[in-house]
């Protein structure tokens, strides 16, 4: 099966809607990501046909969650994950990938720049330390840190009524039970990823 193809099947599967042209795109996005990996070392996951799974249906199993979200930032971006994928799959949704590795960052501009992401915006700071202009209904993470260092260290980012989304693998018992202070876990859903078996977990946390 080609790497588009692997896509649409795994795109259907979930049965979340996409533009037409977004298959194509998240193709082109893969590649861009096993190009830069054979010198910068942006993941683990060396081939395109693994990244389908593990990196981007993992990343669209959080699309349902942000159907309502007017702004999105994704926290410790990396490569993108979760936020490209969902500036595809979403080009009405302003997207904002925050990173502090220059390295990664210049992989970013340069996916904005080759897919013509419009909607997308890259940010070269740490998060803690970053004060925007204006905060976001929707900040997320993915393998970014322990979830009570995600709501320190990002909380300030969130607009009043937003919410937090933290990616997860098992059912994160311990890191929920050291949630700070002034913040509540509003629910913990169980993320459905085809043909990935490992546990996945969507974590949403609000303001107290």
């Amino acid at each position: 099966m080609t790497l588009e193809g692997s896509i649409a099947e795994g795109v259907g599967a979930m049965d979340i809607p996409v533009p037409p042209a977004a298959i194509e795109v998240f193709a082109r996005y893969l590649e861009l990501i096993a190009k830069w990996n054979r010198v910068h070392n942006l993941t683990a996951v060396r081939e395109t046909d693994q990244m389908v799974v593990l990196h981007l249906l993992d990343s669209l199993s959080l699309l349902p969650h942000v159907a309502s979200a007017k702004t999105l930032l994704d926290v410790g971006s990396g490569p993108g994950l979760p936020g490209i994928p969902l500036a595809i799959a979403r080009p009405d949704l302003p997207v904002t990938l925050l990173d502090s590795s220059h390295k990664k960052c210049a992989f970013l501009r340069q996916a904005k720049a080759e897919l013509a992401l419009e909607n997308v915006r890259v940010v070269c700071e740490r998060v803690e330390a970053w004060t925007p202009a204006q905060r976001f209904d929707a900040v997320v993470s993915r393998a970014f840190s322990e979830l009570g260092d995600f709501v320190t260290q990002a909380r300030h980012l969130v607009s009043p009524g937003g919410r937090l989304l933290a990616m997860k693998g098992v059912y994160p018992f311990e890191e929920i039970a050291r949630m700070p202070a002034g913040h509540r876990v509003a629910n913990v859903l169980e993320l459905r990823v085809p043909h990935l078996e490992a546990k996945r977990h969507l974590v949403l946390v609000e303001a107290a």
